[in-house]
């Protein structure tokens, strides 16, 4: 019985700890969108119609030497947009700012 009261203080210290923890991306992206975003097989012009000039066109990624798709991506301030051949194949939320947690930016 001592040993397991000697673990209430260390359970009642993680259970603070994870009220003061970080949001993580993942986490934030599971609610419900606050803003509209492109979706699946949109064109690219129907997409700048709806949500403007992105704030960034990336290099495009793959083409005929890798025999794969070329993959355009366009930067939003909320979400960057995924296009093959010209059509939406995914949208990804972007970090709500530098301390947020989740997946690395990818490499240029």
């Amino acid at each position: 019985m001592k040993r397991y009261l000697s673990t209430l203080p260390l359970l009642a210290l993680l259970a603070c700890a994870s009220v003061h923890a970080d949001t993580l991306l993942i986490d934030r992206t599971k609610e419900q969108p606050t803003t509209a975003v492109p979706v699946r097989g949109q064109t690219a012009s129907q997409v700048q119609a709806a949500f403007g000039e992105p704030s960034e066109r990336l290099d495009p990624r793959g083409g005929q030497k890798r025999q794969w798709p070329t993959i355009n991506r366009w930067v939003y301030p909320q979400f960057t947009v995924y296009f093959e051949k010209s059509k939406v194949i995914d949208v990804v939320v972007n970090k709500a700012d530098s301390n947020e947690v989740g997946p690395r930016p990818p490499i240029r």
